[in-house]
């Protein structure tokens, strides 16, 4: 199983407006590298925003743009498969693209760890990242991009192992929209 865990927190309501980017890199179930950066996003910052992940105005003052670092990004997620906890991190790089007007990175899937783990554990209360995580034993820093990819990369392998489905099947049913007729299954009372 592998893959890439991305991650992003934004100034303000505009998703473009990423402030922070992680990645957690796991190959053969296992993680194997992180990299993240603060970026400045050349737009203002909403207090709720700062609040939740603690980055502002200040923090980003000289740090790269989203358009220094894209093709950082690309040598790293080219024809990867990639995994966040929403789609929201999927838009908002979209946005940020549209805004610089930059070829949008080609990957070789998307897979939302939200909707797996809805799936996977549909009994449980909420699939928050954070409630995931507290619930499964995941130690981590919640609105920290770096943390929230890797716990998202967590969550996925913790899913592939409770259903017995591979990363190239858990893409295929998302592709075939037949997520939701995957047997649900129920938490191991090992992980509690």
């Amino acid at each position: 199983m592998t893959f890439v865990a991305i991650d992003v927190e934004t100034a303000n309501q505009n998703p473009s407006s990423i402030c922070q980017v992680g990645i957690a890199f796991f190959s053969q179930g296992r993680l194997v590298h992180t990299w993240g950066t603060l970026i400045n996003p050349e737009d203002s910052f909403l207090h709720f925003n700062t609040q939740l992940h603690g980055i502002g105005p200040c923090d980003v003052a000289h740090s790269p743009t989203w358009i220094d670092v894209q093709s950082d990004l690309r040598d790293f997620l080219e024809r990867c498969i990639l995994a966040s906890h929403t789609y929201f991190d999927r838009g908002a790089m979209n946005g940020a693209n549209d805004r610089y007007g930059v070829k949008p990175i080609s990957v070789s899937g998307w897979i939302d760890t939200c909707q797996i783990a809805r799936t996977t554990w549909p009994h449980l209360p909420n699939h928050k990242l954070i409630s995931l995580a507290r619930t499964f034993g995941i130690a981590y820093r919640a609105h920290n991009a770096t943390e929230d990819a890797r716990c998202a990369g967590e969550i996925l392998i913790m899913a592939a192992q409770t259903t017995g489905l591979s990363l190239e099947e858990l893409l295929r049913a998302k592709r075939q929209r037949s997520l939701s007729r995957l047997p649900e299954y129920s938490l191991r009372k090992s992980v509690l």
